[in-house]
């Protein structure tokens, strides 16, 4: 993410790239659906989910062709690098020698374009990792490059302060228990902040002080350098598919036994700025795309791969919030939708409700030091100069305190989830998912046809190839913007 060119890594089969893809995709975002879905009534739900679904694929493409293009320059200065070298080695060679290279030379110059189309197919092959900031370098000017660092910085402190509040969250909603309530949790009408959890403590103060535990325990990870294990990311994905395999067919048996609360609405408009940006948030991917697509073995189908997992998602996703909307009533739906699972008369056995009220502390645990060491690095490079480097207490304290303490005083002020996973998606989720592809495919496509003439083609060019499918895709975000801030302007005014 800081935007440099880094090792493929071991190469994997395209079926677990598909696997990878949708891990990446189906986090957080996930948990934070049913309630959007409730609000916004199932049918426009269900029509914007899929409709946002495209657009996320289409933009995806974008920044497939737009690693190809960028392999494409890298390979080509490396190929002129060696004939500069052949150059200076054959600088001492005779006079007859030297007649031979030039007329070498002027026979490779004259028809470069042609030699260029015909090795144009290994020329774009995705083998180097070029990460969204090494692209936005490459293919952007000095404003678009801050521009970009800008967007995922804002993105990666929404990711941090949704991910401070969602663990305390969920250890406050099922420790804090009252009355002869002994499976800790009821419905978010009968409950505030201001109610006891554990005698004069509040469930306000709870939050709080889960959240100072939870600083202080991940904290001191912003501070040095961690890498997320395989054998990490494995348990972490196992443990949340057995989570979402539960609570949809938890959902599933109640709905089939006639216990279904559920009545949603067909639509509701009051519910779509925090449906925009919740779906936005869901499907997103595309800042993380060169790391997870450039160790596939085979990308001869790359784009029906993607597709295929878009439809999986897809699919998954309806299935997920229409069991939950249709078994839970809509007031009863709480932000994390494994909360909803904490409860005796839902699941009877206790194993299983404490394992689903506390899923998102395992699984967003681990990630929390990963997305903070990677936007501590978006700031040093933000900031870095060429030949140059940073004192100590700046390097050491300053870039890991400021990407600390923003997320967790969010946190300490709110922990409303749908709100802040809204609000992240819906603004710098939308320049990272439509703006910055767009742009991107759009400048590397213009320096592809300056570099190696028109006509050049790119064998993982995006079937989404007209300048007018750009256009578009920039249109609907900010569209997508004023909307929502319209939206929260009208809201806010009403209050």
């Amino acid at each position: 993410m800081a935007g440099e060119i880094t090792e493929t890594g071991d190469l994997y089969s395209p079926y677990v790239g598909l696997v990878y893809m949708f891990n990446l995709i189906v986090g957080t975002g996930a948990l934070t659906m049913p309630k959007a879905f409730a609000t916004a009534g199932w049918l426009v739900s269900l029509v914007l989910l899929i409709f946002l679904g495209f657009m996320s694929f289409v933009t995806t493409t974008f920044v497939v062709e737009a690693m190809a293009a960028a392999n494409a320059q890298l390979r080509w200065k490396r190929m002129e690098n060696y004939k500069e070298e052949d150059e200076d080695d054959s600088s001492t060679t005779s006079d007859s020698d030297t007649l031979t290279q030039d007329s070498y030379e002027r026979a490779e110059r004259r028809p470069i374009l042609s030699v260029q189309r015909r090795g144009s197919s290994s020329l774009f092959e995705i083998t180097d990792r070029v990460e969204m900031g090494q692209m936005a370098s490459m293919f952007f000017n000095k404003v678009g490059v801050n521009l970009f660092y800008f967007c995922i910085i804002v993105y990666l402190y929404g990711d941090l302060a949704i991910y401070a509040a969602a663990v305390p969250l969920s250890l406050m909603q099922v420790t804090c228990a009252s009355g002869n309530d002994s499976c800790g949790l009821e419905t978010d009408s009968r409950r505030n902040d201001t109610d006891p959890c554990w005698g004069p403590i509040r469930r306000v103060d709870a939050y709080r002080i889960y959240l100072a535990i939870f600083t202080l325990l991940l904290g001191p990870f912003t501070f040095f350098d961690v890498q997320k294990t395989k054998y990490l990311q494995i348990l972490t994905s196992l443990m949340r598919w057995v989570a979402f395999a539960i609570m949809i067919v938890l959902a599933l048996v109640r709905i089939g036994h006639g216990q279904g609360e559920g009545r949603p609405a067909l639509a509701d408009p009051a519910g779509l700025r925090n449906l925009f940006g919740v779906c936005v948030y869901s499907f997103m991917c595309q800042h993380s795309l060169p790391s997870l697509l450039t160790p596939v073995s085979s990308k001869r189908h790359l784009t029906r791969l993607v597709l295929l997992d878009y439809v999986l998602i897809l699919a998954f996703y309806s299935l997920l919030s229409f069991t939950a909307i249709f078994c839970f009533r809509g007031d009863s739906l709480l932000d994390m939708y494994t909360l909803n699972f904490a409860r005796c008369d839902v699941v009877s056995v206790a194993a299983v409700r404490f394992f689903l009220g506390l899923f998102p502390v395992f699984t967003i645990s681990t990630n929390f030091p990963i997305i903070a060491v990677t936007l501590r690095n978006n700031w040093k490079t933000l900031f870095h100069r060429e030949g140059g480097t940073y004192p100590w207490v700046v390097d050491r304290l300053a870039f890991p305190t400021i990407t600390l303490l923003p997320p967790v005083v969010v946190a300490f002020c709110t922990h409303d989830l749908e709100s802040l996973v809204a609000i992240t998606g819906a603004y710098a989720g939308t320049g990272i998912q439509y703006v910055i592809p767009a742009f991107l495919v759009f400048h590397c496509r213009k320096d592809i046809r300056l570099a190696f003439g028109p006509g050049t083609a790119n064998k993982h060019a995006s079937p989404f190839h007209h300048t007018l499918w750009v256009g578009f895709v920039l249109l609907w975000a900010f569209s997508c913007l004023f909307f929502v801030t319209a939206n929260i302007i009208l809201s806010e005014t009403k209050l």
